[in-house]
């Protein structure tokens, strides 16, 4: 009964999730990210030296939340399982085309990180420990709409919560399904309550130990990931000519595309580039609002620079580890299996133990920084910090959220967050596409600053914004 119940449930999501990624994300995505590039004038490529500049900013008083803290922020909540999963998904049901059109999704996408992100650092507010903000602030401010900016905030805590943490957690149990202890009974439930009591532990201030060694094990983590992937990519160098053509040849093939639209390279390159770098999604703006610098354009830039590092580095890497290594995608290695294969073929036992590793830091740092975003919605919704006993009530429903997602259908898992996050785009997108002059206002003046010798500082009145601010006066 139960099995029919689920079944049910897959084909409705999978029904919805056609609809949302054959039409109209690819619609809101690729125009939407087209006429911010023109707009913007490619501001990813002209302006890649002031990205670099950006993320070393300081805060002027030496307190507050950094460029470069809140870049680790939105870049830890990107980089994660859908790098690993995500991509060997993507290849194995939609083959090597997809990276192709993952890859356009980063060029493009970046142009829309850079417009959201702006646009939460001019509407910031103030609060008692810094600043805050992101798009239900942003929506509100300039919408008036209270109502459109909570639904945005609820669809956060459903993705992220609860839609990314159950699919975090399912990844990373899946990483163990090769090895010969796993039972897939009982081992995913196990694993699952192991990390649902990790994070618990986290989440009820234990374990400060723990988010600080992940914080720097993490980055050295992600170093080594890209390194090992350059390796193996050097090792069957020889392959290469051969994936550069079924990437591109596979990307244009309009007979495969257009006869099964929703299974092909496009959908799967298009739905696990945007689960992977959020670009237009409106996640990463509640971490940029965060950072105190002098002109909003500037977190503007860092946020097209995590959009990068996350799909052009880390996508890639495990894109052309697994093309290079020989082993031919199928829908049955879809997921982990695919990837610890790949390795395995180069790098022998030493592969599905250095992913395994990789799979456990980069999903439980997710699963933390996933639950940041959380707190920032609860904060809106509430008008202020939720009491301590909803607080308790909720780390315990977020742990076992955590617990339940390790034992659950990889399909079912995948179409909620494909669904939830399609959800948040269709709100962000056009609010974004209606304020992005503001934004643009506020990129002319940086430049015209920066042309003048100066370290730009912004005001609010340069740029003409007709809405209340807390900050920039």
């Amino acid at each position: 009964m139960l099995d029919k119940i689920i079944s049910s449930v897959e084909n409705i999501i999978s029904l919805v999730n056609d609809a949302l990624y054959s039409y109209i994300l690819i619609i809101l995505l690729l125009l939407g990210g087209i006429y911010f590039l023109i707009r913007t004038r490619f501001v990813q490529f002209r302006l890649f030296k002031e990205q670099i500049l950006a993320v070393t900013e300081k805060p002027k008083d030496g307190k507050g939340v950094s460029s470069f803290q809140a870049l680790i922020v939105s870049t830890a909540s990107r980089v994660g399982t859908g790098n690993i999963i995500g991509v060997s998904t993507a290849l194995c049901l939609g083959g090597f085309g997809s990276v192709f059109w993952m890859w356009i999704i980063a060029i493009i996408g970046g142009a829309s990180a850079f417009i959201e992100s702006t646009l939460a650092q001019i509407y910031k507010k103030k609060g008692p420990d810094g600043c805050y903000g992101g798009p239900s602030y942003y929506i509100q401010s300039a919408l008036k709409s209270r109502a459109l900016a909570s639904l945005f905030a609820v669809l956060i805590i459903i993705t992220y919560a609860f839609g990314f943490n159950m699919l975090a957690s399912y990844n990373l149990q899946s990483t163990f399904s090769g090895y010969s202890f796993y039972n897939p009974t009982y081992t995913p439930w196990i694993i699952g309550l192991i990390v649902a009591a990790l994070v618990a532990f986290c989440l009820m201030g234990g374990g400060k130990r723990i988010i600080k060694a992940t914080s720097f094990l993490v980055p050295v983590m992600g170093i080594a990931y890209i390194l090992i992937a350059l390796v193996i990519v050097v090792i069957n160098a020889p392959a290469l000519p051969s994936i550069f053509k079924s990437i591109f040849t596979e990307a244009f093939d309009l007979k495969a595309i257009f006869g099964g639209f929703s299974g092909s390279c496009v959908m799967y390159g298009i739905k696990r580039g945007l689960f992977s770098n959020e670009a237009g999604v409106g996640s990463a703006p509640n971490a940029s609002a965060s950072a105190e610098v002098s002109h909003p354009v500037k977190q503007g830039l860092v946020q097209i620079l995590s959009v990068f590092i996350d799909t052009l580095l880390v996508c890639s890497a495990t894109a052309f580890m697994c093309m290079s290594s020989g082993v031919e995608p199928s829908a049955e290695l879809s997921g982990a299996p695919y990837v610890q294969q790949a390795l395995s073929a180069t790098l022998g036992s030493f592969g599905p133990i250095f992913i395994t590793i990789a799979m456990i830091l980069f999903a439980f740092t997710t699963l933390l920084g996933n639950l940041y975003y959380v707190d920032n919605c609860f904060v809106y919704l509430f008008r202020r910090q939720p009491s301590k006993k909803f607080i308790k009530v909720y780390q315990i429903i977020a742990s076992l959220v955590v617990f339940i997602g390790a034992g659950l259908s990889s399909d079912l898992l995948w179409g909620i967050a494909d669904i939830t996050m399609g959800a948040m785009t269709i709100i962000n997108m056009p609010v974004i596409l209606y304020l992005s002059k503001y934004a643009v206002r506020a990129l002319k003046d940086y430049e015209k600053q920066r042309k003048e010798g100066k370290d730009p500082v912004f005001k609010v009145k340069d740029i003409e914004l007709p809405h209340k601010v807390d900050y920039w006066n």
